[in-house]
């Protein structure tokens, strides 16, 4: 055999660098990783409707959210005590309704105590009112605990728009089964195929933070794009420190939260694999905002996180951000689609601005 030179050398060592280039190019875009999983992209993800402006998880949030034109309007699932499927957040009534004057000895009780009649008796909008009196409206008062079929009724009722839905699990321990129940609704209503696809024309995103609830979705619907959010703490990313908030000298909750660091590179790397390996598209991390505030959590949006999701094959949608200096923030760390309280001024932001405001859509449906 000839022997090769040292110029020889390196020349067939370059050109077999360029023929394994491909096996290392970077990963795609995450336009195209949005497009490949049919998410909207950059995502507009009204968090729990338009709530900055009306009740949230209400009639008239949902509403103004998709005339607005969010890509999604987002919710938490929950289960009643005869198994109908619920909007709602909170693990209890009390914050968002008048659960204590309705049903006194049950209110600190969750959902699955209540029966959708009892639910439906309650007035979740007065404190809306009460809480931002600069946004009050009589039309809200007595709004009301929303069915998953009345969502969707609001999102379909609106061909022009075609929002989509963004569900997560919430306390998904609660409610076994969820998983499954949740795939049979968006079956009977359309929203999926017979066989589990999302149907032509709709979007729908998952979304949970609990690992045995993602692995229940990807096991139920496999075909539907989901989200694992992402938190530092217990039941989620380790923590660098484990002292509480009580005794950690803060001012408040969103200095101590913007203190929370994952314990390390690979304890926020694990919680990115996990939801690769059980198929999700993307990961939801919380943001840790300019101006604080009762929203401003733990930095998990950082350049370095972003960059390691995308790289393996995953898109960023950041939670909850409303102002136009944090929503600058995080468009510059790489996220890819943005939860929101004021899909208003996100999608000014994104250059998308709604042809109406929120008070025209509001008093045009009857608020």
């Amino acid at each position: 055999m000839k022997r090769v030179g040292k110029h020889q050398w390196t020349t067939a060592a370059f050109c077999l660098a360029l023929v394994a280039a491909p096996a290392f190019a970077a990963a795609p875009s995450p336009e195209l990783l949005a497009k490949k999983a049919n998410v909207a992209y950059p995502a507009v993800i009204a968090h729990r409707g338009a709530s900055y402006d009306a009740p949230e998880a209400t009639k008239p949030a949902y509403l103004a959210a998709r005339d607005l034109g969010a890509d999604y309007l987002e919710m938490d699932l929950q289960r009643t005590r005869d198994g109908q499927l619920v909007g709602f957040h909170d693990d209890t009534l009390l914050r968002t309704t008048d659960v204590a004057a309705r049903f006194p000895d049950r209110r600190d009780k969750p959902i699955s105590e209540f029966t959708l009649a009892e639910l439906k008796q309650l007035d979740a909008g007065s404190w809306f009112n009460a809480a931002h009196p600069d946004r009050a409206r009589a039309g809200f008062v007595n709004a009301k605990v929303l069915t998953l079929d009345e969502i969707i009724d609001i999102a379909e009722a609106d061909p022009q728009h075609k929002a989509g839905l963004y569900i997560e699990t919430k306390v998904p321990n609660l409610y076994p089964g969820i998983e499954a129940d949740l795939k049979a609704k968006l079956i009977e209503r359309g929203w999926l195929t017979p066989s589990g696809e999302v149907a032509a024309g709709r979007r729908v995103v998952l979304q949970t933070f609990e690992k045995a609830s993602l692995e229940l979705l990807a096991k139920e619907m496999p075909k539907v794009p989901k989200v694992l959010l992402l938190w530092v703490g217990k039941g989620s990313i380790e923590p660098e420190s484990t002292v509480p908030f009580a005794e950690s000298g803060a001012k408040d909750k969103a200095t101590w939260y913007a203190s929370q660091r994952p314990a390390s590179k690979e304890a926020f790397t694990q919680w990115v694999d996990f939801a690769k390996a059980q198929g999700a598209v993307g990961t939801g991390p919380s943001a840790a905002l300019t101006n604080g505030g009762d929203q401003s959590y733990m930095d998990l949006v950082q350049p370095w996180m972003n960059k390691l999701t995308h790289t393996k094959g995953l898109l960023v949608h950041v939670y909850t951000v409303d102002e136009p200096v944090d929503f600058e923030k995080v468009k510059k760390a790489g996220v890819d689609g943005i939860f929101t309280n004021r899909a208003a001024e996100l999608l000014k932001f994104y250059g998308r601005p709604a042809s109406r405001s929120v008070q025209d859509i509001l008093a045009a449906e009857g608020y």
